[in-house]
């Protein structure tokens, strides 16, 4: 049986569904909207995050130990950065990952604790059997199953783009230097932590090389390129977090 604070969860999932679609339809069809959607969105991830957060790690303990566990969980990564989009001037393709998370969280939501509130019961396989969860429960949980790997994909490749995105907006004063800072941070511990988030450098790091090698293309940007990669890949080297369990909640 749910309980309160799964409600609260689930609350928290569908306040930025909604608000976050709101917000980035406005965006999509070229039309101004209140930041106010865009604030809520991140209340919404806040509000999930935190009750998972709390749940996984317990009672905060002032100590290195507790430290370290906490910063190597994926959730509290997701957080601490969801935080850091609601205090910051708005970079609205920033809301994709965590919708794309709160949509699959929410429909999971739907199928295991709200449709068996609604919907009656399948017949079971055989007599005497348990029974089965309604058709529609079934469709949907098959749909989940089979678009999640290529969802999160989507979101590995969303966030290199946001990288970018920061990038260039430090560059001509759209946002803050500390922006790209802070997210290349939070990459740097994505790609030790995410087989997607690898998968989605290494196909990034294949196209960035072959364009630069291109005969049209200069060689100066191709030897750029070479050193801006040495550099990336010296830092990113350096010591993160041991990654803990993957799982996006």
């Amino acid at each position: 049986m749910a309980t309160s604070q799964h409600y609260l969860w689930a609350g928290g999932h569908f306040l930025l569904l909604l608000s976050g679609f709101r917000y980035l339809l406005a965006w999509i069809m070229f039309k101004s909207v209140s930041s106010w959607w865009y604030k809520a969105s991140f209340l919404g991830a806040l509000m999930s995050y935190f009750i998972v957060c709390q749940k996984a790690l317990g009672t905060p303990q002032p100590n290195m130990a507790y430290v370290r566990k906490a910063l190597a969980d994926e959730n509290v990564q997701y957080f601490l950065l969801a935080i850091f989009w609601w205090t910051s001037r708005p970079v609205t393709i920033a809301l994709l990952p965590y919708f794309v998370f709160s949509l699959f969280h929410g429909l999971t939501f739907t199928r295991t604790t709200l449709m068996p509130q609604f919907l009656p019961p399948g017949p079971p396989l055989a007599a005497g059997g348990p029974p089965q969860p309604h058709p529609l429960a079934k469709k949907l949980h098959l749909w989940v199953k089979a678009n999640y790997d290529t969802a999160m994909r989507i979101v590995a490749i969303t966030e290199l783009v946001i990288f970018a995105r920061v990038l260039f907006g430090a560059l001509l004063l759209r946002n803050s230097l500390m922006m790209p800072l802070v997210y290349a941070n939070f990459l740097h511990q994505r790609y030790f932590h995410s087989q997607f988030t690898r998968d989605a450098i290494t196909l990034a790091d294949k196209r960035i090389t072959d364009l630069s090698n291109h005969p049209s293309v200069p060689p100066m940007v191709g030897q750029v390129w070479v050193r801006a990669r040495e550099l990336v890949v010296r830092w990113g080297g350096s010591a993160v977090v041991e990654p803990a369990a993957a799982r996006r909640d």
